[in-house]
């Protein structure tokens, strides 16, 4: 759907090309000029969604001020939990993957686990004008096989993010089974995976080329 805003900029074309066709014609409206008028809205659309889906990611627009930061793909880390078992013991940090889909507006993002998927309900990336941050709320989905250790919950999470082009998200997230933990990855692909083990074998694909050489 189209935002507000660009409604607004759209009808706004579209009244411009109404003004200057009638001070062009001394005040009269004619119909001839009226042609434009759908070329005025076909260019505007089109530019709107060149931007939306495309133009914005170049490595000059990112530059931009403005401009939302390009953190699309797949990206490898490690998730740690806070959580402690009965005997007062952590587990073991472990590889994550972490699916973006993004585009000039609008953003989503999954959690891919070996026993879980996250997947956001409302997600965001935005700056201060030093710091650039994803934050997202999510549900958590457990695998069947461990649901009797693990429900179904809601959470939150916020990752900075680094570099330009983008190298690493790193930040927090916190459930409302009142557990936390960090989560870092340093790994990205522009391939997006559908699941844990299609992320797991686009890297093993990329460590594979690159020992080919």
């Amino acid at each position: 759907m189209i935002s507000r805003t660009r409604a607004s900029f759209i009808v706004a074309i579209v009244i411009g090309v109404f003004a200057i066709g009638i001070v062009a014609t001394g005040g009269e409206v004619q119909a001839a000029w009226l042609r434009f008028y759908s070329g005025a809205v076909t260019i505007v659309v089109v530019a709107i969604a060149a931007w939306e889906h495309w133009l914005w990611r170049w490595s000059i627009v990112q530059r931009l001020p403005g401009v939302t930061r390009d953190i699309r793909g797949t990206w490898k880390g490690e998730l740690e939990t806070f959580w402690k078992d009965e005997t007062g013991t952590s587990p073991a940090s472990k590889s994550v993957y972490l699916v973006v889909r993004q585009t000039a507006s609008v953003v989503s993002v999954s959690l891919l686990t070996n026993e879980s998927r996250s997947t956001s309900s409302l997600a965001t990336v935005s700056s201060d004008g030093t710091t650039v941050s994803l934050d997202y709320l999510y549900l958590n989905w457990p695998d069947l096989r461990v649901q009797d250790k693990s429900r179904m919950h809601h959470g939150s999470a916020s990752l900075i993010v680094s570099g330009m082009p983008a190298d690493r998200l790193r930040g927090q997230y916190w459930t409302n089974r009142d557990t936390k933990g960090e989560l870092d990855f340093t790994s990205r692909a522009l391939l997006v995976a559908e699941d844990f083990d299609g992320a797991a074998r686009i890297f093993q694909n990329r460590g594979a080329e690159n020992a080919n050489g």
